[in-house]
């Protein structure tokens, strides 16, 4: 019997200039009713460029050779009708940002409602209960109050339930999930992938996953395509590919995991900043007099210290306050409690006074390619700061510039590129650069590594640990990948709904946690 999906000799490049630029080379791999097919590999390997393939999703510079047969019908150079007919009704696709997948302008019930009414023509009542019914079964709870709710007013586990939702409107045969738990906290992921493992069980589809996550494969794959630069390396059973890989490349794949420990700190280390009993509500404000009903209390209480070449590891689940408690230690947004920078008490100093020490405290952010403007060069975007507070005005700024890119792991020949044209490791260099130019005491780290591959991972917690240790630099490190956060960590502090739920050394905390949620915690992500 034909297999459910099946892609053989896949062949896709871009028209380019011109010319043909290869994508995939002679990829072939099947997919089984009820069976977990992961497709694994760094950025740029060619994953998403081959799933994309099966329901001609490319576009118009793509040239597609080779066959993919879904139930034995032919995608490539299929009609445009047919298409349609396969498309979100048959192959289902569930993608890795649902933020900027779901349209920010529509309520959930009427991107719901969309797919429905088109492949299933579903109105009034039947319809809703249909919607209630989706929403139901991927676990968002009170649903029906969730209808009228737009993307923004979700959290990014709920908006990534709405996308499997989405997906799984019209009872699809083959469901594609690209990097579906990427962005998410570990409980939350846990959550996602029990849920997919559920539905894939109960509706017979066939689940291809598409991911860089190698611990994720581990649990939730049948079989594994190991991809490298377009071409699939190695595949196989996942318990063999696990235990005894063949191929070099999927050697190093496996290897790729944070190790190690930051260097120890000094006992005469200078404290770098702090705070004591800092709370950080949001008034909620209804009526025409705007009146506060209430608040929305981001942080409790909480107390903690940094000292120079020490990093505090802050986690917990989204909303769990760990970005404000960092923004309010940088008095970027508004606290009670005190705050204390480099020996100063900041609690109550002006914008102006403050910003003599902007230059001392620094921000590198989750997304590289969202956080550097696309209209700016490299070399522009590094050397920002530099004449904002007026940093060695004596030398050139290209000088600079090219002395912090060395130091970071770029070629400075590459200074006066875009970021598009940049991986996204590098952009994560140039976002550390940035900060690195204006030689800062604190250094806020906010998910860094969390949309990074495993290998490049690996890359930035070294150059991270190496650039502690040189310059003496203290790190608020904000992460949900506990992994990455042992490695790079001297103490942690654990949050949950705004409040300090434990707080200490690395390896304590992990060994023997004291608290029920940072035990849920460190299990969701074994």
């Amino acid at each position: 019997m034909a297999p459910l999906l099946d892609v053989k000799d896949l062949t896709v490049s871009f028209r380019q200039d011109g010319k043909l630029t290869p994508a995939v080379r002679g990829v072939s791999f099947h997919l089984e009713r009820g069976e977990t097919v992961a497709l694994v590999g760094e950025s740029g390997s060619g994953k998403s460029v081959s799933a994309l393939s099966t329901v001609s999703l490319l576009g118009d510079t793509a040239h597609v050779e080779g066959s993919v047969t879904y139930e034995g019908q032919q995608m490539i150079g299929a009609d445009e009708a047919l298409l349609r007919k396969v498309r979100g009704n048959d192959i289902s696709f569930i993608f890795q940002e649902p933020m900027t997948s779901l349209n920010p302008l529509h309520t959930i019930d009427k991107q719901l409602a969309e797919s429905l009414a088109l492949h299933q023509g579903l109105t009034g009542d039947a319809l809703k209960e249909r919607i209630l019914e989706l929403l139901v079964k991927v676990g968002i709870n009170d649903a029906e109050s969730r209808l009228g709710s737009y993307p923004h007013q979700l959290s990014g586990g709920q908006r990534q339930r709405v996308m499997i939702a989405m997906a799984l409107a019209n009872k699809p045969d083959v469901l594609i999930a690209d990097e579906p738990t990427t962005a998410l906290d570990v409980t939350i992921q846990a959550q996602i992938l029990d849920l997919l493992h559920e539905l894939k069980e109960s509706e017979g589809m066939g689940l291809l996953f598409i991911t860089h996550d190698l611990g994720v494969v581990r649990k939730i794959a049948d079989r594994v395509c190991v991809m490298k630069q377009g071409e699939i390396v190695e595949q196989g059973r996942t318990a063999e590919i696990f235990d005894n890989p063949q191929h070099d490349y999927t050697k190093k794949l496996l290897g790729a995991e944070p190790t190690g420990s930051p260097a120890p700190l000094k006992e005469d280390a200078e404290e770098i900043a702090a705070t004591e009993n800092l709370k950080i509500w949001f008034p909620i404000q209804k009526g025409l007099m705007r009146r506060t009903v209430g608040h929305v209390k981001a942080v409790n209480d909480a107390t903690l210290s940094v000292r120079a070449g020490e990093t505090i590891g802050i986690v917990g689940e989204s909303g769990s306050g760990k970005t404000t408690l960092a923004l309010a230690m940088m008095r970027l947004i508004a606290s009670e409690g005190g705050i204390t920078f480099m020996g100063n008490d900041v609690r109550k100093w002006s914008t102006k006074e403050l910003r003599h020490l902007r230059k001392d405290m620094q921000i590198v952010f989750q997304d590289p390619f969202g956080s550097l403007s696309p209209r700016m060069t490299c070399m522009q975007i590094i050397a920002e700061g530099l004449g904002i507070h007026n940093i060695d005005p004596e030398r050139n700024k290209r000088e600079l510039v090219h002395d912090v890119m060395i130091e970071v792991g770029l070629d400075p020949a590459t200074m006066d590129r875009y970021p598009h044209e940049f991986s996204g490791g590098q952009r994560q260099r140039i976002a550390i650069a940035r900060a690195m130019v204006l030689r800062p005491r604190l250094l806020v780290l906010d998910e860094p590594t969390s949309a990074l591959d495993m290998t490049v991972q690996v890359q930035i917690v070294d150059l991270l640990r190496d650039l502690q240790v040189k310059y003496g630099l203290a790190y608020l490190f904000i992460s949900h990948d506990l992994k990455v956060v042992r490695a790079m960590s001297h103490r942690v502090l654990v949050m949950k709904r705004g409040d300090v739920v434990e707080y200490g050394d690395v390896d304590a905390l992990y060994d023997n946690p004291q608290t029920e949620y940072t035990r849920s915690l460190l299990q969701a992500a074994t």
